[in-house]
């Protein structure tokens, strides 16, 4: 399997541990994520070392309106390295960051400026921002992957647009059935799952530190909602994930 978002730099056990553990889990692939310059450069280093990891870098939104922000051209250079598959995550949370949303949207305009003119997949983070978010993506030609999908409202415009939507633990909280009835409308070779981590643990291991082994019980969990075995739906999004980050077929 594919863990398609995790943040592997944030995790308290060191990367190879981490990885270990995922790979005795049957999760032999992971995208992990740079949310600012430092973190992307940790990301990058990781996807250097282990086989398996590539990298998904971006500055995200919780960095508009710092020093942070200014530092898109050092993204771009990073961007070059062989190891990167995407840029991201970006986009905006007007959950914690309502007060900052204009200065978001000016990031995560430079972002899908950025992703446009290196022909690179966005992955975008979206968060009490449906509208916001399904605005600002509107021109943008290239593939956009919805991490962490939590919007219903979104989900209209996403498969419209042929999005590909990615659903972490949250989809398995007892509350969260708009979620599920989301999941189960997304086409199947359009759907990802990813684990966040070290966030969002599935309801399982909910209270603990999320990490790249706990995929399988969210993919078990979209697997019943969407009436598919689990080993269909495993292969879909090792399917979907390649063909979206350009990774190899398997």
């Amino acid at each position: 399997m594919i863990d398609t978002h995790a943040h592997l730099d944030a995790c308290d056990a060191e990367p190879s541990v981490v990885l270990e553990r995922a790979r005795a889990a049957g999760v032999d692939r992971i995208v992990t994520i740079g949310t600012g310059i430092d973190s992307c450069r940790r990301a990058l280093a990781i996807a250097d070392a282990e086989e398996g990891v590539v990298a998904a870098l971006g500055i995200d939104p919780h960095h508009a309106a710092t020093p942070e922000a200014d530092r898109v051209d050092e993204l771009r250079e990073l961007l070059a390295h062989e190891r990167v598959v995407a840029v991201g995550e970006t986009g905006l949370d007007g959950h914690r960051g309502a007060d900052t949303l204009s200065q978001q949207r000016v990031l995560f305009d430079e972002q899908l400026m950025l992703a446009e003119e290196l022909g690179r997949p966005v992955v975008v983070h979206s968060r009490a921002a449906s509208e916001e978010t399904a605005a600002a993506l509107e021109p943008f030609r290239g593939n956009v992957v919805l991490h962490c999908f939590s919007e219903p409202d979104l989900l209209e415009p996403a498969l419209a647009r042929g999005y590909y939507v990615s659903f972490a633990g949250n989809v398995t909280y007892p509350n969260a059935e708009a979620l599920r009835a989301a999941a189960a409308q997304v086409p199947v070779d359009r759907i990802l799952a990813e684990t966040d981590s070290p966030y969002l643990a599935p309801q399982p291991v909910r209270g603990r530190p999320n990490e790249p082994m706990h995929l399988g019980l969210t993919v078990a969990v979209l697997a019943a909602i969407r009436g598919e075995s689990e080993e269909e739906l495993e292969r879909a999004i090792d399917h979907n994930a390649a063909a979206v980050f350009g990774l190899d077929p398997r």
